[in-house]
């Protein structure tokens, strides 16, 4: 007889109850220093055949940002549909979804990460990076519990809750200090994370979606694009 696995309700009390001395152990043992290679900003693949940049933002961070830039930003220049769970119509991508993703440029990258040259190179920068998401400020860790995410891929690395995934900056030296507050931000992620995975599910109301039309359910409810609030379908529909 197969058993169901915890439930989201569970997990989240998992998470609450998370020790930020282990994960920053865990993260220590590791180890990490941001290169400012750009690598986790940016698109991926060749040029003819791209992946564009996805950053999980809960909707109260996209506000955030949209309240921290001087430039009066709409939804849609912040964020944009997560694209799993749509498909490709003939007036563009259609159906729904359940996550948001930080906006992209045309390049398929981050639409907040600039680049200068230095006598050492390329460095890259985030041009909100005292409001990123928790996602990138976490990144490339992530903690092994259902119903949260793992960042660009599989774990290359894990020293029990932690996870690490691909990055140059695996492997080097971090301090206490850092490694404590990258656990912090590590247990408020996985907090939200599934907190929202509850109110996904708690407010997910039925919405007819036409051909061209895309429809992100999130925890405050159905949303279009640009982050107005979506109708939903009449029972006598």
């Amino acid at each position: 007889m197969s058993h169901a696995g915890p439930s989201l309700e569970e997990e989240l009390e998992r998470a609450r109850d998370l020790s930020v001395s282990d994960l920053a152990d865990a993260v220590e043992s590791i180890g990490f220093e941001c290169t400012r290679c750009g690598a986790c900003c940016k698109g991926h693949g060749d040029a003819d055949d791209r992946e564009p940049h996805t950053a999980t933002v809960f909707p109260d961070e996209v506000r955030e940002i949209q309240d921290a830039t001087a430039e009066e930003l709409e939804w849609r220049d912040v964020a944009r549909p997560m694209p799993y769970g749509l498909s490709d119509g003939d007036d563009g991508p259609e159906g729904e979804t359940f996550e948001w993703a930080l906006q992209t440029d045309a390049c398929g990258d981050c639409a907040f990460y600039e680049e200068t040259e230095t006598d050492e190179g390329t460095r890259g920068a985030c041009t909100v990076h005292a409001d990123r998401p928790l996602i990138c400020e976490t990144y490339p860790f992530s903690v092994a519990l259902g119903g949260t995410s793992q960042p660009m891929g599989e774990a290359v690395d894990a020293e029990g809750m932690v996870r690490a995934h691909e990055c140059e900056g695996l492997g080097r030296n971090i301090s206490r200090a850092e490694a404590e507050d990258l656990a912090r931000a590590l247990k408020e992620r996985a907090v939200r994370e599934l907190e929202e995975a509850i109110g996904v599910r708690d407010e997910y109301r039925s919405v007819a979606t036409g051909p061209g039309e895309v429809v992100v359910h999130d925890s405050e409810g159905a949303k279009r694009p640009d982050g107005t609030a979506a109708a939903e379908t009449r029972s006598d529909e």
